[in-house]
């Protein structure tokens, strides 16, 4: 091989190296839930479509590298090789509008036609069994109601495994965006508009979701988990969500409870059946039940939530929430209260 095909060549392989690390590189990643692991409905026609989009864009990439490696290893032409009444092949002309035009266009037409079909399935309202749940956007949480169970909670959305399911998506303040990877496509709470996101959930499991539109300082820890539950657990879940927890009978919850409606926390949170009746920030009713603290930022512990009561900037900085200064035995005793309300 003469040195200038070499350059050639070792060039086109230049190009094809760091697009296929992209590729590979996309492939193993495992660190957040992956688009390419559907568990829903809406995200498995999600899904379908960017297999599509992938096979695609690998054929033309083969088509194109192949035609480099030609040009590369290909017998410059010289002055004799044409003839007075022209060249062998394809002419120039040819190649523009092949490569250029034609088959360009039938992918893109192609792509379109997928995606339009996908869009209006998605689109595409149940007529029987839906499960209806209104979410709404805060900074930086996520409020949960259902409306015809009567339930109220926060970060934390169940739904049955099977059915329809109509995610109604509004705002209190600026745009938030609401996207579980797994189960569906992302959708934006917009102020003023009311969006709907609709799918089914094809497995059980605790799902992941992040709010995908910068909002502001904890815009990366306004996350949210989807529960995805029997028919029958999530009946009795709503069911008992529903209902006001048990009077405290343990001495150290009661002091709990007297600690919480008489510090500046019933003024900003609702726990039902007390005095506390703040709509600021999230309903903590049953809030012992949940599995994790604000907004997904920590599991659910009685360390985690000993830090977060007496000083939530530290584990979430920016948020809300101020500083409560508490004893440390009213410290124990509010934690306690709180992970008893289930």
């Amino acid at each position: 091989m003469t040195e200038p095909r070499a350059r050639r060549a070792r060039a086109a392989l230049r190009l094809a190296g760091p697009a296929a690390g992209v590729v590979v590189l996309g492939a193993c990643s495992r660190r957040a839930p992956s688009t390419l692991d559907p568990h829903g409905s809406a995200a498995a026609r999600i899904n379908g479509v960017w297999w599509l989009m992938l096979a695609l864009a690998v054929a033309v990439f083969a088509v194109v590298g192949g035609l480099l490696l030609v040009g590369a290893f290909r017998r410059p032409r010289g002055e004799g090789d044409e003839t007075a009444g022209g060249r062998d092949g394809p002419t120039d002309t040819t190649w523009i509008l092949a490569g250029g035009v034609i088959i360009p266009t039938v992918i893109l037409l192609v792509l379109a036609v997928d995606t339009v079909r996908t869009t209006r399935a998605l689109r595409a309202a149940a007529h029987a069994g839906v499960e209806h749940v209104e979410v709404v956007g805060n900074d930086w949480w996520w409020e949960v109601r259902y409306p015809r169970e009567g339930v109220l909670t926060a970060n934390e959305v169940h739904i049955p495994l099977g059915r329809p399911i109509e995610i109604g998506l509004t705002t209190k303040d600026v745009i938030h965006s609401f996207w579980v990877p797994q189960l569906a496509g992302k959708l934006d709470t917009i102020p003023g508009q009311r969006n709907v996101l609709r799918f089914k959930a094809t497995r059980t499991g605790t799902y992941r979701g992040e709010c995908l539109q910068y909002c502001g300082l904890q815009h990366a820890n306004m996350g949210f988990l989807v529960v995805v539950q029997s028919p029958a657990d999530f009946a009795t879940w709503a069911a008992d969500n529903a209902q006001p927890p048990p009077t405290p009978s343990d001495p150290l919850v009661a002091e709990g409870e007297q600690v919480f409606t008489n510090q500046p926390c019933a003024g900003c949170h609702t726990i039902r059946g007390t005095s506390a009746t703040g709509t600021r920030g999230p309903d903590l009713t049953h809030f012992g039940s949940r599995l994790a603290i604000g907004a997904n930022a920590v599991p659910n512990t009685a360390a985690n939530l000993g830090a977060w009561v007496s000083n939530s900037q530290d584990v979430k900085p920016g948020n809300l929430m101020p500083p409560i200064p508490l004893s440390g035995e009213e410290l124990r005793a509010v934690v306690a209260y709180l992970e008893g309300q289930r």
